[in-house]
C-alpha cells in the first residue's frame, strides 16, 4: 500500500491566533498554506473575513484565496475537489501542505474518506433512479436527497449524480441516512495528518473577538461592504457571511450602525463557540491552549510544543 501524503491541519475558532502561528509553522516545515475558510475564497471580501494581508505572508505561498467573485456560489464538494488536488500538487513539489482555517464541515470533507463497501446495495432500485435521471434530470433526485439527508446533500454536488444515487440507495436499503451510517463508522483519514487545534479561555477569546471587530471597522469594513452593496449584491451566499450580513442590515436602514456592530460582535462570539463544538465532536484534534501566550517567549514555547506534536504524527524533522 502506498504511503499517504503528509498533511498539517491547523484549526480553531475565529481570532484565536491561527494566522501568525500558521506562518511560523510553514517556515519550520517547508509548508504551503491552503485556506480552510469558506469565505476567504471571495474577491473583495478581505477585512470582514480577516484575510491574511500580503505583507503578513512572509513569502509563504497561500492557496484558495480570492478565487471566486462574490456573486458566485461555492459548495463543500467544490472545496473538497480543489483542496485535494492542491494537496497532491504541493506534495509533488516536496513541500508540506497545510490547511489553515475554521470552517469545520469543509475541512472534514477533505481529510476523511467514508467507506460504504459494506452497505447493502439494491441494483434494481439504483436502476430505477438512473432511469429517472434520464427523464427528470439531476435536480429532482438531488432535492429528494436534501429532504431525507440534508447533511449529505451539503457535501455532494448536484451534478455528482452517482453519489446522489448512492446516498438515496443507502437510505432505501438501511433506513438510515448516510450521515447516520457515518456516525457508527470509523472514518478513514485520507492523509497522514497532524491535526492541531488552538483554543483559549472563553473570556479572553471573546475579548479578542470584540477588539478584532473594532479593528475591522477602523480598517474600513463599512467601505468594503458598501462596495458590495452598491454593486447590487443581495441574495448571494457570500453576503450571508458574518461581517457582511450585519452591515447590510445597517445599509437597509433596519438597524443603527452601533446596533449592527454589536450584532456583528455577538454573531462572531456565537460562531466561535459553534466552531469549537464542531471540532471537538467531529474530529480527532490535538489541542493547544493559547490563553497564556502573552509575549514572543511564550509564543516560541508554544510553537516548539506544537512542532514536537507534528514531528510525532508525521515522522519528519522541522527546518529548525
Amino acid at each position: 500500500m502506498n504511503e499517504k501524503d503528509k498533511l498539517i491541519v491547523l484549526i480553531g475558532p475565529t481570532a484565536v491566533g491561527k494566522t501568525k502561528l500558521s506562518i511560523e509553522l510553514a517556515k519550520r516545515w517547508n509548508g504551503e498554506i491552503i485556506s480552510g475558510d469558506s469565505m476567504q475564497i471571495y474577491k473583495g471580501m478581505d477585512i470582514g473575513t480577516a484575510k491574511i494581508k500580503n505583507g503578513e505572508m512572509e513569502g509563504i505561498p497561500h492557496h484558495l484565496i480570492d478565487i471566486k467573485n462574490p456573486e458566485e456560489p461555492f459548495s463543500v464538494a467544490e472545496f473538497q475537489d480543489l483542496v485535494r488536488s492542491k494537496i497532491t500538487e504541493i506534495t509533488q513539489r516536496n513541500k508540506i501542505p497545510m490547511i489553515v482555517g475554521g470552517t469545520g464541515l469543509y475541512i472534514q470533507s477533505v481529510i476523511y474518506d467514508y467507506q460504504f463497501s459494506d452497505v447493502p446495495s439494491d441494483d434494481s432500485f439504483r436502476e430505477i433512479l438512473e432511469k429517472r435521471v434520464e427523464t427528470e434530470g439531476n435536480e429532482k433526485l438531488y432535492q429528494e436527497l436534501k429532504e431525507v439527508d440534508p447533511e449529505s446533500a451539503l457535501k455532494i454536488h448536484p451534478n455528482n449524480i452517482r453519489r446522489v444515487i448512492r446516498a438515496l440507495e443507502v437510505y432505501h436499503c438501511t433506513g438510515k441516512t448516510v450521515s447516520e451510517y457515518q456516525e457508527n463508522q470509523q472514518p478513514e483519514l485520507m492523509y497522514q495528518t497532524a491535526m492541531i487545534g488552538l483554543t483559549m479561555d472563553r473570556d479572553k477569546l471573546y475579548d479578542r473577538i470584540n477588539k478584532r471587530v473594532n479593528l475591522m471597522i477602523q480598517e474600513g469594513l463599512l467601505e468594503e461592504v458598501e462596495k458590495l452593496y452598491q454593486l447590487g449584491l443581495r441574495d448571494c451566499q457570500s453576503i450571508q457571511a458574518i461581517g457582511y450580513k450585519e452591515i447590510y442590515e445597517y445599509f437597509n436602514n433596519l438597524v443603527s450602525l452601533d446596533e449592527a456592530i454589536e450584532q456583528l460582535k455577538q454573531n462572531s462570539r456565537r460562531y466561535a463557540k459553534r466552531q469549537l463544538t464542531w471540532f471537538r465532536n467531529k474530529m480527532d484534534v490535538n489541542w493547544f491552549d493559547m490563553s497564556e501566550v502573552n509575549d514572543s517567549v511564550d509564543f516560541e514555547k508554544k510553537l516548539d510544543e506544537i512542532s514536537i506534536s507534528i514531528e510525532g504524527k508525521l515522522q519528519i524533522k522541522s527546518n529548525t
